[in-house]
């Protein structure tokens, strides 16, 4: 019988959760292009003006606050490129007023020439565990080609890619699923560096087809050691966050991967455009209610310890 979200109400064990993906910033201080420039980009979650206002811990354990988070990661948040890192000094000074976050995903131009300096730079921030760069990807499987430039196949950016594992980083990795090929290539070619998937490997398209697509990449993608998921963005434009709807994903991922390689993450506030932090919550503990509180306890907060050693 499928779990509902009535079925996990309080009260409820205090887990301990570290929220392996979210994000702070303040636009009103710091540019932003999308989220301080007209006209808006286009969003896979379409309208997000909601969100392009100073969001800061305080606002983050308001939407947070019936759950027990102990820690989180802060993911880069498109800050201006030509700055980043005014961004890993700005967040290490939120983390130091607020005492979140506690591991950073910071921004560095992998294809740039820079790219190992700059690599290096953000190494040394205390707080940096590893280096988000959203590689060229093209807008549907058909439009898919390998050797892209800019891509993961693009030397330029392996080059800078490289420069990682000399530096003790991982690499977190947002690219829609019809691009996993190229990155098992980069996951075989340089064994060193943990890679994360972000947002599930993007399974937006929750068509026969789509999930079809999706699975196979995932599935292949979970045969690298070196690989592991971030379970989180996946709200859908317009429409209620639904344990029905996710259910099927979060399964997935954690049957392909195991329970080691999968971490749950809210990316809020980006999220909070779809469901409130309750009801992602929610929902992720409804997906794994079936499971011993040993295998919770690491998908909520054992997994991010391991692989961010949040501070």
């Amino acid at each position: 019988m499928e779990t509902t979200l009535a079925q996990i109400d309080e009260p409820r064990p205090a887990l301990p959760i570290v929220d392996a993906h979210q994000h702070f910033w303040d636009p009103a201080r710091n540019h932003h292009p999308w989220l301080c420039e007209e006209p808006m980009i286009p969003f896979r979650y379409g309208d997000y003006s909601a969100i392009r206002r100073p969001y800061l811990p305080p606002e983050y354990l308001a939407a947070a606050a019936r759950y027990r988070v102990v820690k989180t990661v802060y993911v880069e948040t498109e800050w201006d490129p030509a700055d980043p890192l005014g961004e890993t000094a700005y967040i290490h000074a939120v983390a130091a007023e607020h005492g979140l976050p506690n591991a950073v995903v910071a921004h560095a131009r992998l294809d740039a020439p820079e790219a190992a300096e700059s690599i290096a730079a953000q190494a040394r921030y205390p707080l940096v565990r590893s280096i988000r760069h959203k590689p060229a990807a093209a807008a549907s499987p058909a439009e898919a080609a390998r050797g892209a430039a800019g891509s993961m196949d693009d030397p330029r950016w392996r080059a800078g890619y490289a420069a990682l594992a000399a530096n003790g980083l991982h690499f977190d990795l947002q690219t829609p699923w019809w691009h996993m090929d190229a990155a098992i290539a980069l996951a075989r070619d340089f064994p060193a560096t943990q890679i994360i998937v972000n947002h599930a490997g993007l399974p937006a398209d929750r068509s026969d087809a789509g999930l079809s697509g999706w699975h196979g990449a995932m599935a292949a993608l979970a045969e690298m050691p070196n690989l592991a998921v971030k379970i989180s963005g996946l709200g859908r434009a317009g429409l209620p966050w639904t344990v029905a709807d996710n259910l099927p994903i979060v399964r997935a991922l954690i049957g392909l991967f195991g329970v080691d390689r999968c971490m749950f993450a809210s990316n809020f506030p980006v999220d909070s455009l779809c469901a409130s932090f309750d009801t992602i919550y929610r929902g992720f503990e409804a997906c794994v209610q079936d499971r011993s509180p040993a295998d919770r306890h690491r998908l909520f907060h054992d997994n991010a310890v391991r692989i961010y050693r949040p501070a």
